[in-house]
């Protein structure tokens, strides 16, 4: 019980300023930027991802989908050969395929709430790790990719995650050309990506969003919920 209750103390992040200034700190929810627990359940999350993105287009022929073979090669018997009844057999050269891969749908969806667990890892990881980047605004005195990759460089920041808002599209507009960086949408906050990139950068107001959107889901759940009241057969079935 004190390790579960120790996972939700709130913790404190840095916040940097418009000028890329360490500013000074705002407390978050520990359930969703300070999780800890078991690493399983990001590495399911990723391979789901990864199963998504693939294609399944993968095909081979069966006997019955080649071309020819329709009439026996020869008799079946006084030939001394092997009997055979068609030149398609999957035995034979240019025959069809036994249980070669046919197009498929690979994609599976993984509980919701395991999902946001596995994000709530990923964003825990990235702060703990002091790789976490709270700015006031993504703001530009002009939309140039010269002055976006500057903001960044000035960060400290070489190959981040850039998470956006709808107030932020003017610098998704001048960074999203940056080879080194990615920029996505808050809506398509994603697990693969968080960990795919060494840095994470984003508002406080896209944080406060983050928080909202998960604090609610990782919350700990009441210890009457967790352990049988005093009294109740909770304990070993006898």
């Amino acid at each position: 019980m004190a390790r579960r209750a120790a996972q939700y103390n709130p913790v404190k992040l840095p916040l940097y300023s418009a000028a890329q200034e360490r500013t000074g700190e705002a407390e978050f929810a520990g359930a969703v930027f300070g999780r800890e627990g078991d690493n399983s359940v990001v590495h399911e999350a990723v391979q789901m991802q990864l199963a998504k993105r693939r294609s399944g287009t993968a095909s081979t022929k069966t006997r019955g989908l080649i071309a020819g073979g329709g009439r026996k090669p020869w008799r079946q018997k006084g030939t001394g050969r092997a009997r055979a009844g068609s030149t398609r057999s999957p035995i034979w050269r240019s025959g069809g395929t036994i249980f070669g891969p046919v197009p498929r749908d690979y994609s599976y969806q993984m509980p919701k709430k395991a999902w946001r667990r596995a994000l709530c890892l990923a964003l825990s990881d990235r702060a703990r790790g002091g790789k976490l980047y709270i700015v006031e605004a993504l703001s530009l005195a002009e939309p140039k990719t010269k002055h976006a990759k500057a903001f960044l460089e000035k960060l400290g920041v070489s190959h981040a995650l850039i998470v956006f808002g709808e107030a932020d599209k003017g610098f998704y507009r001048a960074a999203r050309n940056l080879a080194a960086h990615k920029m996505l949408a808050l809506a398509g906050l994603n697990v693969f990506d968080l960990l795919n990139y060494d840095e994470l950068v984003m508002t406080e107001a896209t944080a406060r969003a983050i928080e909202a959107r998960l604090g609610a889901d990782a919350a700990p759940a009441e210890p009457s919920a967790i352990e049988p009241a005093a009294g109740t057969n909770g304990g070993e079935a006898r």
